[in-house]
């Protein structure tokens, strides 16, 4: 009789234990089923989206329709130049910032021979060659004016208006730096080069964050010619370097007229054979070369690409364009069939332009839009609108839109 009873009792124990384990696994298979829906709803959302994204991207406009037109003033011989979404225009009389309707924002008056300009972001440096004095602007306001001892043969500025001037000394070439958002004749650094030493400065330019300097130097020493491409730290790092230098390069029977920021921790050199990519915020490294068997047209660039321009040799247009990324590889190479005036790198897209047409396409060389303009233009500026575009002519600033 106990066994029967155990029996029964084990009986039940198991049927209880089944039901037990028979509940828990309906709960997971449950959890499950919803993770499952969960994870397929993402994907499908994240899939909708790339789609979408991937159509924007390669979406082709029509034509383009002015939406809006201020006239203005350009007098004959101003040039204008991009500085942000803004407009300068300068002259030998002055220099003035439009905004996107053709306001004028502000305006400065003087008397130059020949006057400099060098941009970064939305700052600018104006000078005149074999002048002493620099005006430091934004493109809502003026920042500041700097006076220099010694005649200006090289400018470049930061975004924070940090000025670099390289001067005439007789036997000494100085490279000096003033902070630019003040009215000053004192330097902040001063950085001498001869040419039995360092060589003469060729190139120069200022990280945006104002930190780094890069200087492309010419050196001839018994008939040999060198380049040095140097890196000078004034943070922290720098301080605890001699003369702030922290990296430099030597380049043997080649010469760098252009060296060139990009960001505050990416830059690019280009020579007569090959272009130079360094990376590092603090002591910036060679990160890529590649060596060129043409010559160089033009140089364009913006925080993440650079763009060369050749003859086209191949008879199919009149010039080629080559672009890199910042870690030097090669992503396309985009043929150019018109005399252009300019060519801009704005994120992803590159638009190549002359006074009546205008050719569009994204990074990967898709073309998104191919025209002409209603009026010749002298200037074509990105909005924050990917189809939004200000076009200034000789007497007015115009809103073109591409539709």
């Amino acid at each position: 009789m106990s066994n029967i009873r155990d029996y029964l009792k084990e009986r039940e124990k198991r049927q209880q234990t089944e039901k037990t384990t028979g509940y828990r696994e309906k709960i997971r298979g449950h959890k499950l089923a919803i993770f499952y829906r969960a994870a397929l709803g993402v994907i499908l959302v994240a899939a909708v989206l790339f789609f979408f994204i991937f159509q924007w991207k390669n979406k082709v406009f029509t034509e383009s329709v002015i939406t809006g037109s201020t006239p203005v003033t350009i007098v004959q011989g101003a040039s204008v130049r991009a500085l942000g979404t803004r407009v300068l225009l300068y002259s030998k009389d002055g220099v003035s910032s439009l905004d996107e309707k053709g306001n004028v924002l502000w305006n400065q008056t003087f008397e130059m021979q020949n006057p400099m300009t060098t941009i970064c972001g939305n700052v600018a440096a104006i000078g005149d060659y074999n002048g002493r004095t620099i005006y430091v602007v934004s493109g809502d306001k003026q920042l500041g004016t700097v006076n220099t001892n010694l005649p200006i043969r090289k400018i470049c500025v930061s975004e924070n208006g940090v000025v670099a001037a390289v001067l005439d000394d007789s036997d000494v070439t100085r490279i000096l730096l003033y902070n630019g958002n003040e009215n000053t004749d004192t330097s902040i650094v001063d950085i001498k080069a001869t040419m039995d030493k360092s060589g003469y400065p060729l190139s120069i330019s200022l990280s945006p964050n104002g930190k780094l300097l890069a200087i492309s130097y010419l050196h001839v020493d018994s008939g040999e010619m060198k380049s040095t491409v140097a890196f000078f730290n004034f943070g922290e790092v720098g301080k605890n370097e001699s003369d702030n230098y922290v990296s430099g390069f030597d380049y043997v029977d080649t010469v760098v007229p252009y060296v060139q920021f990009m960001s505050s921790s990416n830059a690019f050199a280009v020579s007569d054979d090959r272009i130079v990519f360094f990376s590092g915020s603090e002591k910036p490294n060679t990160t890529a070369v590649a060596l060129l068997d043409e010559e160089v047209q033009g140089i364009y660039y913006n925080e993440s690409y650079v763009g060369l321009v050749y003859r086209d040799q191949s008879g199919e247009a009149a010039y080629r364009l080559d672009v890199y990324n910042t870690g030097g590889d090669k992503i396309h190479s985009l043929l150019i069939d018109m005399d252009y005036s300019d060519i801009v790198f704005s994120k992803d897209q590159i638009i190549i332009y002359n006074d009546m047409d205008c050719r569009i396409c994204n990074i990967s060389g898709v073309d998104r839009f191919t025209g002409t303009f209603e009026k010749p233009v002298s200037l074509l500026i990105p909005t924050s609108s990917a189809y939004k575009y200000t076009a200034v002519t000789s007497g007015s600033v115009d809103t073109m839109e591409l539709k």
